[in-house]
């Protein structure tokens, strides 16, 4: 598989667009990376060739079952958790589903609340092959709780905001440039006129040096931003 992200990642295979836009966009608002196929051919050439923290599966699609998808992926030996995304009348296959190898299931129609519980739990179970939690310096990331704190104090962050603090945390005392943010963080193509990436990362910096604590967000000028607890030279 190819890792293409650090960020926790996760592929929804849902032949109803309205359904998984509703979910994708519900994940994506909570700071994860998020994927979308809409049918099961897709959908298993996707979870075959990069590397997710989770699939979310309906079982019914077309070209190729949710449980067609599960049965390769554990014959591969991968341990990528599985939630199956299930209709009312479709007991034997949910039955099936976790006899090949499935982790849990979800019944249509279900709130996003309620997916969301069954997401982190996923995640927390170990199922997860990335590091749950990022320390540097005072700076500590929960990323199975999305939750980020300063010095035992726990910082207010938009998602966005989370998720660059997520990716700086990822590359302590390396310089990001504003290209790879844009690519990474937003899914965006180089825009020089955009203003983006500049704007989201001064206000995740107030917030990061509020109070006593000493800057660790800094500006390299003309290439980009660098997370460093180190004084600059």
């Amino acid at each position: 598989m190819i890792s293409v992200r650090q960020a926790m990642r996760i592929l929804v295979v849902e032949d109803n667009k309205k359904v998984a836009s509703f979910v994708e966009k519900g994940l994506r608002e909570e700071g994860y990376a998020v994927d979308t196929a809409h049918d099961g051919v897709d959908g298993a050439l996707k979870a075959n060739l990069y590397d997710y923290d989770l699939l979310l599966l309906d079982i019914m699609l077309p070209g190729k079952s949710g449980l067609e998808i599960v049965h390769e992926i554990r014959r591969q030996a991968s341990s990528v958790p599985v939630l199956l995304l299930s209709a009312l009348d479709a007991t034997e296959d949910v039955v099936r589903g976790l006899d090949l190898g499935a982790d849990d299931y979800l019944t249509k129609p279900f709130t996003f609340d309620e997916l969301l519980a069954r997401v982190r739990a996923l995640l927390r179970r170990g199922g997860s092959r990335r590091t749950e939690r990022l320390i540097y310096h005072d700076l500590d990331v929960d990323r199975i709780r999305h939750v980020a704190s300063r010095a035992g104090e726990r910082l207010d962050l938009t998602p966005k905001e989370y998720q660059l603090l997520e990716y700086f945390m990822l590359r302590p005392e390396q310089v990001v440039r504003r290209t790879e943010l844009l690519e990474k963080v937003w899914d965006l193509q180089f825009d020089p006129m955009s203003n983006v990436v500049d704007v989201h990362v001064a206000n995740l910096r107030k917030k990061l040096h509020s109070g006593s604590g000493a800057p660790v967000l800094r500006t390299v000028r003309g290439v980009g931003y660098v997370l460093s607890a180190r004084e600059p030279e």
